[in-house]
């Protein structure tokens, strides 16, 4: 019998991911080929989601190794892939980043990547994020490591100045605008592929296909045939939803700005408004978005928290109760699928499969800096990586792409050394805050609400 391979997950409490690999690996019918370690250092969490990862075993009568522990240090060894999902703070951390800088007059529909929260963030996770990939570095060193933890671009480019561990940040960014251009177009799932280059959230498609076909001119007629509404369409919505409702389709309406940004440079914004705003807060001053506040009504963030409490709580319901799994819950595991099991496969079989990844440049975009960790087109191969050659950006847009990685490039700086005023420069190199005392100000505000995760500033 071929050898099993070791999945070790890092943050397997996460409400999503953990059940959707384990879903993905049964149902592929795979159960003789993967081991699963699942690592939380939460006890209470980590009970929870054991119990309900045997009850899905359980469900389709399948027969997976699955070990649990608080200590990751015991699992390590012996490990063909390293997956981490962790949120140091978890959601009461996450409302603070977006709750702090409103009191400055900062509004952020997401706060994981760019502006104040991100950077925030940051400075919370880096620092475990190193450890993390110290051990693995010393316990498993020739294992695949993959960090799904946010920021994702900081967090990557920390890990590869720091270590000698070759982390791939991976997210279902780009996948999920596929999908939501397949919807706008009115075409099946699955039917919209694409490739681009940017950073995590603000990966440009530079090319768009709908089974194959250039996919520019059903876009441009469906936008021609929306924009004649745009302007009174927009001005009667009441909120901008964090994802359009399954049942509806997406508008031009429900994402302008990134729309916009493909009607003017030909490439299209990944991921969408909800993410892409962050990047570009001179166009939105004070959280001003047609007017409505970012956050608030448009892509109220709030909500989008309350959601994980919701989902999480239902994990803990579920694995606790005396009741066998009911068999929808197949049909309705929240989040999205991630590729990680296509991904694997790509890799163990060198299968050359390509993937949307985060990996450093190597020359793939010869107009951004070398090193920076950005998201590109990738094939799986059996020597790890290799990156597709990218295609042109627009002047404006490698411009912005540049003043970002030097934001992150600060940000990475601060978090590892906890240099307070290292943090102010990133803070104002990002652009969410431009006036050097209130950024001061703001700086010292977020530094007091996470104290107890930021002891390199202590």
């Amino acid at each position: 019998m071929p050898e099993r391979k070791k999945v070790v997950l890092i943050g397997a409490g996460s409400t999503v991911f953990t059940q959707r690999l384990v879903a993905d690996i049964i149902l592929a019918g795979e159960e003789e080929a993967w081991e699963i370690a699942l690592v939380d250092i939460d006890p209470v969490t980590l009970d929870a989601v054991e119990r309900l990862v045997g009850k899905m075993l359980a469900s389709k009568g399948a027969r997976i190794p699955v070990t649990a522990t608080t200590d990751r240090r015991t699992v390590l060894p012996g490990a063909h892939f390293v997956v981490t999902t962790i949120a140091v703070g978890g959601r009461p951390g996450w409302q603070a980043d977006i709750e702090v800088p409103r009191k400055h007059g900062i509004y952020q529909p997401v706060g994981d990547t760019m502006l104040p929260g991100g950077i925030s963030r940051a400075m919370r996770m880096i620092p475990p994020m190193l450890e993390i990939a110290r051990d693995v570095e010393r316990l498993c060193p020739t294992a695949h490591f993959f960090n799904y933890s946010n920021p994702m671009t900081a967090i990557c480019r920390a890990i590869r100045r720091e270590t000698s561990v070759p982390v791939t940040g991976l997210c279902h960014g780009v996948l999920h605008v596929e999908h939501q251009i397949a919807r706008f177009l009115g075409t099946a799932p699955g039917t919209v592929t694409s490739l681009g280059v940017g950073l995590n959230h603000l990966t440009f498609l530079t090319r768009l296909f709908v089974e194959g076909r250039d996919a520019a001119p059903l876009i441009h007629a469906k936008l021609a045939e929306q924009k004649r509404g745009l302007e009174q369409e927009i001005a009667g919505k009441e909120e901008w939803p964090n994802i359009v409702p399954s049942g509806e389709t997406p508008r031009y309406a429900d994402d302008p700005f990134s729309w916009g940004v493909y009607e003017a440079h030909g490439v299209f914004p990944c991921a969408m408004d909800r993410h892409a705003v962050e990047f570009f807060p001179e166009l939105f001053p004070n959280g001003a978005y047609h007017g409505r506040l970012l956050g608030r009504e448009a892509f109220p963030i709030d909500k989008r928290i309350q959601l994980g409490d919701q989902w999480y709580a239902e994990m803990l319901a579920l694995a606790r109760s005396e009741e066998p799994l009911p068999q929808d819950r197949w049909d309705n595991l929240p989040g999205e699928s991630e590729q990680l099991l296509q991904i694997m496969h790509s890799l163990m079989g060198d299968g050359r499969a390509v993937f949307s990844v985060n990996i450093p440049n190597r020359g793939q975009a010869p107009y951004l800096p070398l090193n920076a960790v950005i998201e590109c087109n990738a094939s799986a191969t059996a020597g790890g990586f290799v990156p597709l050659l990218a295609d042109d950006l627009p002047e404006p847009l490698v411009e912005k792409l540049k003043a970002k990685i030097h934001a992150v490039e600060l940000t990475v700086e601060a978090a590892v050394s906890g240099d307070r005023e290292v943090m102010l420069e990133a803070m104002l190199a990002d652009g969410g805050v431009t006036d050097p005392a209130k950024a001061r100000a703001l700086r010292d505000d977020l530094l007091a609400a996470h104290r107890d995760h930021l002891p390199q500033f202590a």
